[in-house]
This record gives structure tokens, sequence and C-alpha cells, in this order.
């Protein structure tokens, strides 16, 4: 066992060393060779040893190097050295973290992280946090509380009897939310055509003059982060609309609820307390692996109604357990990377990282314009539009990124045109990348 477990730390250790020389996305050879994984299931037994060869010889040439400096699709964050060894540990541990006397060490994780992020986000001491696999989760976690929030208050349970026969609730939601909104929302049982939608400005921003009358129930879901343009949703006059009205409003905060974290970059999501859930992912902003992110409540009880379970064999305690949190039962412990990186940087290095990514993103789009490359967005937090005069200029450009080795980023519609969506999500980014990225843009050639 030591010598297997300490031959692959030595080859993950070998990979994360390449970042700087290796491709960011895998060469068509390397794709190709990926063939030798395809084979009928052995009959026989293979050598643990000769396995982790072929796994690393096959597949780390064909991966992405999202955990580089210079990968900026699909709002990914690289993970922290610091989280990949808490996982590495984690995975030995093999913790259940569905409740306390199934991990202790999990446990007691769970609760000081969940309150370190509550006051990290700035979201109010009372709330209840859930570690869930992604953000896409969380907002099926948050819908659901929400929607059975709303039922409740008008006499219906939920829980017991469904949505049969229950009483309507309105949905409101902005032109620029996300896309995984719409898959939570049918998940939820309350329609993904079923909505009122809200026109939203040339940032993304929802336009809160356009929102409807309060008056019948209503679960309003706001963004922080427009996955195009990291543009934020206006939190206070949304809460200001619905105030007094029987509402729920939710804010979806992938990346970009953690504007919060620095006083650089607060001002952007003032009012985002008002809400009554959250969703935000650990894997994205704050650089742990993947999968990890949280929903976090304002009122616990809300969560309970919604989740909790009970057995002959799960134990009262005090503490609300995970698994009358969410939708899970066993779960992976992802409360100890998110307490590694939280530990190791504290509130000042969090606010540094922000302040770093966004400052990333200004730098990286002066050198742009300054190369004659029009950026669409008003650059505030990590996230740079980019296209050109032409439509057909814009996907040679984008094609010639997409075969570069120096960076990778993906294709977006922005007003019904391409556009190429850089995102900033990596501590491994440093100026040196961004001049090198901006370097290589601006040299390529536009035309076919």
């Amino acid at each position: 066992m030591d010598e297997l477990l300490a031959l692959a730390a030595a080859r993950a250790i070998t990979y994360l060393r390449g970042n700087e020389s290796a491709p960011v996305f895998p060469s068509p050879e390397a794709i190709e060779a990926l063939s030798g994984f395809v084979e009928a299931l052995p009959t026989h037994k293979t050598s643990p040893a000769d396995l982790l060869d072929q796994l690393d010889r096959l597949g780390s040439p064909a991966t992405v190097r999202s955990s580089g400096g210079r990968y900026l699709g699909y709002v990914t964050g690289g993970a922290y050295p610091v989280a990949v060894g808490a996982s590495w540990l984690s995975a030995a541990w093999d913790q259940n973290a569905a409740v306390g006397n199934m991990s202790p060490v999990a446990g007691v994780l769970d609760t000081v992280v969940g309150r370190w992020l509550i006051e990290l986000l700035g979201l109010g001491a009372g709330a209840q946090h859930q570690f869930v696999a992604g953000t896409s989760a969380a907002n099926v976690a948050c819908l659901a509380m929400g929607r059975d929030a709303l039922l409740a208050e008008r006499g219906w349970d939920c829980a017991a009897n469904g949505l049969f026969g229950a009483p309507e609730i309105r949905v409101v939601v902005s032109e620029g939310a996300h896309s995984s909104i719409e898959k939570a929302l049918g998940v939820v049982g309350l329609g993904r055509s079923r909505i009122v939608s809200v026109p939203a400005d040339d940032q993304g921003r929802l336009v809160a003059s356009k929102l409807p009358e309060p008056g019948p129930a209503t679960l309003v879901i706001a963004q922080a982060g427009n996955v195009n343009t990291g543009a934020m949703d206006p939190f206070d006059e949304i809460a200001d609309h619905f105030a007094g009205s029987m509402h729920w409003l939710h804010v979806d905060g992938a990346f970009g609820l953690w504007a919060a974290t620095s006083p650089a970059t607060r001002d952007l999501v003032a009012g985002v307390e008002r809400a009554h859930s959250w969703a935000t992912d650990m894997h994205k902003w704050l650089n742990t692996t993947y999968d990890a992110a949280v929903a976090i409540v304002h009122d616990p009880e809300a969560m309970l109604r919604t989740f909790h379970v009970g057995a002959p064999y799960i134990a009262d305690t005090a503490r609300i357990e995970p698994l009358s949190r969410g939708i899970e039962m066993s779960q992976r412990a992802r409360a100890i990377e998110v307490w590694a990186v939280l530990k190791s940087l504290g509130t000042s290095g969090v606010a540094e990282h922000t302040e770093r990514l966004c400052g990333h993103a200004k730098r990286l789009a002066a050198a742009l314009r300054d190369g004659g490359i029009e950026v669409v967005n008003d650059v505030e937090l990590n996230q740079v539009l980019i296209r050109l005069g032409d439509d057909t200029q814009t996907s040679v450009l984008l094609e010639r990124i997409q075969r570069s080795e120096t960076l990778w980023a993906g294709p977006t519609q922005w007003d019904d045109r391409p556009a190429i969506r850089l995102s900033i999500c990596s501590w491994a980014t440093t100026d040196s990348d961004i001049d090198r990225i901006a370097a290589e843009i601006t040299g390529f050639p536009t035309t076919a």
C-alpha cells in the first residue's frame, strides 16, 4: 500500500509541476491516444502499479490544464496546493459526513467552516449552510426551500402533499439568469417555462423598474455575477420592491457572491444579505478541488421543512445534521478542503485573492483594448467578454485561441452575436500569464 500511494503522489506532483510548460489544451494526438482505455471489461486482475502507469501515461497528456494559470474557460478555478493536499488526506480518511457520529472530524469542520463562510460572505449569524456538489445542486436546494416556505405561508405542506393541488407560485427570473436556474425550476416542479421574465440591461443586470408588481406569492431569483459579464443584479432594489409582500428572494452567486469578501469589491453586492437564500461554489472562486459548493438559507427551519429525515438508526442531536439539510444522505466531507483553504488564507488572504482575480481581469481588458480587441463588458469582476467588429473574424479568433498551446477560452453569444468569454478564476494566474495571454490574442491573424 505504501509504495502504491507514494507512486500516485509522485506522479501527481510531477503532473502539477508541468502546468507552466505543458499545453493548456491537449493535442489531437493525446486525445487520440485515449483509445487505449477503450477495451472490454478485463477478466483478470491488473497490477495497481501498471494501472496507475496507464492512467498517468494516457490520461495526464489528455487533461485540460485548468489547474494552471492560463486556462480561461467556463469560469473554472484551479485548486490551491493546500486544497489538493487536504483532498488527498480526506480521501485517505474516506469519511461520510451525513451525521456527526459517522465522522466527528467531518462534523466539527462542517460546523466551523459553515460559520466562517456565512461570516465571510456577510450573510447573517443565524443562517444555515449545507455543502453540495455544485451551485446547480445548491440552486435546486434553495428553490425547493423557497417553494415550500411560500406554500407553507398559504397553509400547504408540500413535503407531505406534494404539488398536486397546491396553490400557485409566481416565479420571477431575469433574462440574464444562468441556465442552471431553468434546470432547477424544472427539477423542483415549478416549470422551466412558467416564469415571469424580467428584462436585463446591456451588462446582463436585471432591470428593477421592470419587475412585476408585488402581490401573489413570488419566488424571485437574482444573480451575483452574470456568467458572461460578471455584472450583479440590483439586490437592494429587488428587496425594496417586494418588501412587505409574500416572497422568497434567492441569489444565484456561483462565483460573484465572493465579491463580498473584499472591501474593494463589496459594494458590487450591496443588499445581497437581504435575500432568503444563496448558492455559491467553492471550486470556482475559492479554488478547492471539484466538487464543492454551498447552499445557505437565512432561516434554518426552512431547511428542515424541506429536507429533514429521520430513522431509528439516526440519533437525535441538537445540531441539524447534514442529511437533513439537503438531498444527499451519504456525502463527501467537502468541508475539509474548504477549511484548509480558508485557514491557510485567512480573511486578508481571501480578500487579496479576490482583488488579484479582479485586477488580472482589468489588466487583461486594458491590454486587449490597446491591441485593437473590442471588450464588450464593463470589467468589474473576473470576466472579460471580447469580440471583433466582424462576426467571422471573431470566430476565426476563437479558433486560433482554442488551437493555441498558450491559453484556452470558450465561445458565447452576446446581443445575438458571437463573442469570446475570458474567465480568470485561478490562484495560479500571474501578471506574467496575463501579459502572455494578451500578447497571444492580439498577435493572432483574424482572417482565415
